[in-house]
């Protein structure tokens, strides 16, 4: 059985990427900027998705979810990241800990399933045209989003309580910019092996098992192409729907790879940071810009709701 809580640390302080003070500064203005183009890139990509029936699709539904859940997930970490470099070590309560913890798993695990529903309806649209809107209807996108955000709050649930029932009494300093769990199972004094299968075992299914989705949907993609158009024209406009998506999907697997999956105990924590710096702070900023860019439509709406404002 769980112990009851007996935190003797009731709070920590978390370290953050640098006690150079030259660099803090350097890093307090880069982050700021790119934490602000992930408010206004992902703001500007909702905002549009809302208001321009054009974009009433399931793709941008989908779009303006993954854009909700980018404004949010830089906002767990980043800002307390930002105080860091302007005023040293930050102090953070156990609560503000777990609570942090949660919604960093919650949004993260949310996004990954997010990008497997994606690539489905990516499937489904150039491998059954015809009957896509059948399959893709309202109701349906509503309930794959659901379910999205369901799976990301669940996993993300069985972690915040787990760690919970641990027991902190020694060192309090996470080598860390936020409280994740590899650097908070370091700190306990309790057993962690649970915590370390569970997050070996679930977080690596939830993890892979989109990625797997998404690998499967991209390769019967890719032989309908191959098999059934003809024509060069026709074959590369669907990959130039799908490259945008491509990309986010590398943008955000490649680290999470990287951090989570086992063995998690081999890895250094140094390099885990980088690492999570890349997916919480730099891939929120780049994914509207990615989606712009490459996207006729999105490009065509956004020039047509800034004409309005003008």
């Amino acid at each position: 059985l769980a112990m009851p809580n007996q935190t003797e640390v009731s709070d920590f302080i978390l370290l953050g990427l640098t006690d150079l003070r030259g660099l803090q500064h350097f890093f307090f203005i880069s982050f700021l900027l790119l934490y602000l183009t992930t408010l206004l890139g992902n703001g500007a990509i909702v905002t549009m998705v809302i208001s321009e029936p054009q974009l009433h699709t399931p793709m941008y539904f989908f779009l303006g979810n993954l854009s909700c859940l980018d404004i949010f997930y830089s906002t767990v970490t980043v800002p307390k990241m930002l105080t860091g470099f302007l005023f040293g070590h930050q102090p953070i309560s156990f609560g503000g800990c777990l609570a942090q913890l949660h919604f960093f798993h919650f949004l993260g695990s949310t996004e990954a399933v997010l990008l497997a529903t994606m690539a489905y309806d990516r499937y489904v649209a150039i491998c059954y045209p015809l009957r896509y809107a059948l399959v893709m209807s309202p109701q349906t996108c509503l309930l794959l989003a659901l379910a999205s955000w369901s799976i990301g709050f669940v996993h993300a649930m069985m972690h915040s309580v787990m760690t919970s029932q641990l027991n902190f009494c020694g060192h309090n300093h996470i080598h860390h910019f936020f409280c994740d769990i590899k650097p908070l199972l370091n700190l306990a004094c309790s057993s962690t092996s649970l915590n370390m299968t569970l997050l070996n075992v679930v977080t690596t299914f939830i993890a892979l098992g989109p990625f797997i989705l998404i690998v499967l949907s991209y390769l019967y993609i890719i032989s309908f192409l191959f098999y059934k158009v003809r024509s060069h024209e026709e074959r590369w406009k669907p990959f130039s729907t799908c490259a945008s998506h491509l990309t986010i999907v590398a943008m955000l697997y490649i680290p999470v790879l990287f951090n989570y999956t086992p063995p998690s105990s081999g890895s250094s924590p140094k390099r885990d940071v980088h690492v999570s710096l890349m997916y919480s702070a730099v891939t929120p900023a780049l994914n509207p810009l990615i989606y712009t860019l490459r996207n006729q439509e999105v490009r065509s709406a956004l020039k047509k709701s800034l004409g309005r404002k003008l």
